[in-house]
């Protein structure tokens, strides 16, 4: 029989572990008939053969309806342990490019040519050269415009899959992001939730990292890994070519200017966007000090000073959550349980988002009954419990809004013990001194905060990108799930975050250190495939449907 590779294709209903890997539940089972038939092999080789005809290979995940009604009511192999198990969501991934793995355990560099060579050139003089000429007389096959901790975990990936990067930076030294900020600050997530890629942080590093000290281990971790990054550089303008695939991205390089054509630019721009001011009549006239809750500088220069902060949010406390929130996933006790970071990264991944919040809301139930004698104290004292609009917690409206919750380290039990006091209603007016409520309610202040969140990266895009670029990707974070500040339709992923936007060659990387870990590994894997010319197609690009 000849088949027109033209209208032919081979559907694979992938090889489950639990068949094909040593350790797998049922893999003894098969074992033998698999080493009789040769079936991996086979496949392989039939793949390879198909693919050089030019036969369509596809790939199909199984899903089922609730309730697994499609199956009969005896089944029996592979669905009667779906049934079983009570599987109801399957997650792929891609791990790795075949022919262009990282260099890692037995494919790691030599690190030196041994024998007598008049024209030897050393590590250093090798990352000299590269320095010198890499944006000038090279140009890069990615930039990455920010070089926070997303930055810098992605040009890491970058750098172990040989693809030619340069990450650009404001700040002078990488790390500044977090040493600039008010002198108490530490990460509110624990140490086994902030590893990243490669090198984790040591056994005896702290639960929660103060700022300067991961400031400096960003910068370490930046030289050991051998990435390029540009300090003091600035992102003025950046256009995309459609004929030779290439961006003009012009920076200003510590006030040398420099134009590079990346075929690929990547905008790592933090976990938010721009700080959100509200515009208050009359705060031109204020004469004390007023910033953004994110531009605080601490507490030293307003001792004895009156303060007036402006916003409510969603409150949990840092030791229920560590606890009841992530301890089975990033905590000792789910390193001891087997549950290691990349472990956890999946399982977690594996939660499709349209479900995500039905396993949230038990889990801030929980807290709440945990806490309660908290809550009803601060409620007490005038504050508006916010569990969010379906009672889903802090991690939902970080997905759906990026903004609206606070873990609590100490500063909301003086607003439940009434040592920071509380005042109810819209601000209408700033006075030279006063914050005015619509109630007509007078607050004296020489210091107002803004803690009013933050909008979308779309902001900070269009500056760099341009307005009608920016508007052509449409809005970066959410889900579309029609709750606040996240409006739909639904999308089901991270609005442009990963993967392939509407503007080709511009990628958005970002998010916490755990995601900015996680899903750096597939952003690399996207870019590397297309350096190498590897087809990537995209399954059922989201439509553009805001634009902020």
């Amino acid at each position: 029989m000849t088949l027109d590779p033209k209208t032919t294709a081979i559907l694979l209903i992938e090889y489950q572990n639990e068949f094909t890997t040593k350790g797998g539940v049922l893999h003894d089972a098969v074992a033998g008939v698999m080493d009789e038939t040769k079936i991996l092999a086979n496949t392989v080789n039939v793949v390879a053969a198909a693919r050089k005809k030019g036969v369509t290979i596809m790939h199909a995940p199984i899903t089922f309806a609730e309730g697994y009604g499609e199956l009969t009511s005896q089944p029996y192999g592979i669905l009667k342990g779906v049934v079983d198990g009570k599987a109801f969501t399957l997650l792929t991934t891609l791990d790795e490019l075949k022919g262009h793995e990282e260099p890692a355990r037995d494919r790691r560099p030599q690190g030196v040519r041994h024998g007598a060579y008049r024209d030897r050139v050393t590590w250093a003089e090798s990352r000299e050269q590269e320095a010198a000429e890499l944006g000038y007389t090279v140009q890069p096959e990615v930039v990455i415009v920010g070089g926070g901790q997303g930055g810098i975990a992605l040009g890491a990936r970058l750098r172990q899959l040989g693809v030619p990067t340069i990450i650009i930076e404001r700040n002078a030294r990488p790390g500044d992001s977090w040493r600039k900020r008010y002198k108490s600050l530490a990460l509110h997530d624990p140490v086994w939730y902030d590893h990243l890629p490669y090198i984790p942080f040591p056994e005896n590093w702290p639960v929660f990292s103060p700022k300067d000290k991961i400031g400096d281990w960003l910068e370490m971790y930046t030289k050991v890994m051998e990435l390029n990054y540009w300090g003091s550089t600035t992102a003025k303008s950046a256009s995309y070519d459609e004929s030779s695939k290439t961006w003009t991205l012009v920076v200003d390089r510590d006030g040398e200017e420099v134009t590079l054509q990346p075929r690929q630019l990547v905008l790592a721009l933090g976990a938010s966007g721009l700080p959100v001011v509200p515009e208050i009549p009359g705060a031109e006239k204020f004469r004390g000090a007023q910033h953004h809750s994110s531009a605080h500088p601490g507490p030293d220069e307003y001792k004895g000073k009156r303060a007036v902060v402006i916003g409510s949010t969603h409150i949990v406390r840092s030791d229920t959550l560590m606890d009841l929130g992530v301890g089975d996933l990033d905590a000792e006790r789910a390193l001891a349980a087997g549950v290691t970071t990349f472990k956890g990264d999946t399982i977690f991944a594996s939660l499709p988002f349209r479900i995500l919040h039905t396993f949230q809301i038990p889990v801030y139930a929980a807290i709440k009954e945990r806490d309660q004698d908290f809550y009803d104290r601060l409620e007490k004292a005038g504050f508006d419990i916010d569990w969010g609009v379906d009672d889903s917690g802090l991690f939902l409206k970080y997905l759906r809004r990026g903004s609206g919750y606070y873990i609590d380290v100490g500063a909301s039990e003086l607003v439940a013990n009434g040592d920071i006091k509380l005042a109810k209603g819209q601000v209408t007016e700033l006075t030279e001194d006063e914050v005015v409520l619509q109630d007509g309610t007078r607050l004296p202040a020489d210091l107002v905060v803004y803690a009013t969140g933050y909008g979308s990266m779309n902001q900070l895009a269009a500056d760099i990108i341009g307005q009608d670029v920016a508007d052509k990707v449409g809005k970066v974070w959410g889900l579309g799930s029609g709750t606040p500040k996240d409006p739909g339709p639904w999308e089901g992923e991270l609005r442009n975050m990963w993967k392939p936007t509407a503007q080709e060659g511009l990628w958005i990387h970002g998010g916490n250190l755990a995601l900015s870990r996680y899903y750096s590994l597939y952003l690399a894997l996207q870019l590397k495939a297309r350096q190498e010319g590897i087809p990537t197609p995209v399954y059922n690009q989201a439509e553009v449907h805001h634009t902020e």
